[in-house]
């Protein structure tokens, strides 16, 4: 099933997606929007143009895994979203993903205005490729019928 990944932000929007095999998780693009309505709309818009069965929206929990203001907001942003899209979408945990799309494009020697540019795509893709792990490691683990 090909998966788009959300990293919501209030000025930036990281769009990572995924092949309908999940083998590859790639960022697509960062939207600069600080308009809601706008910013679904241009999700939903992407979502349907590569034909998405699922969006992924990233949950910012604090360290200790409690939700503060901004995992209320993408939840907000999660249910509108499957509202304007009519796509299912989930929230999954990113915590840290910034920190490791930035020391991503730190080693690749990406820096300053093109870090900026990249860096919350690249958090998408992460969280996205976290999230095809999982799928693959839970349908993996699951017992054969008649053993």
């Amino acid at each position: 099933m090909v998966i788009l990944s959300v990293d919501y932000g209030e000025s930036r929007t990281g769009i990572a997606v995924c092949d309908a095999t999940e083998m590859l998780a790639s960022p697509v693009c960062v939207i600069n929007e600080k308009s809601r309505t706008k910013l679904i709309a241009a999700i939903s818009d992407l979502a349907k143009a590569r034909k998405a069965g699922l969006i992924l929206v990233g949950l910012p929990l604090n360290m200790d895994a409690s939700h503060g203001s901004r995992a209320e907001k993408s939840r907000q942003f999660a249910q509108l979203l499957e509202q304007h899209s009519g796509i299912q979408t989930q929230l999954w945990d990113e915590r840290l993903t910034s920190v490791s799309a930035n020391a991503q494009l730190s080693a690749a020697g990406i820096r300053g205005e093109k870090r900026k540019e990249k860096i919350d795509a690249v958090a998408a893709a992460m969280l996205l490729d976290d999230y095809i792990r999982y799928r693959k490691n839970r349908a993996e683990s699951r017992p054969v019928a008649g053993e």
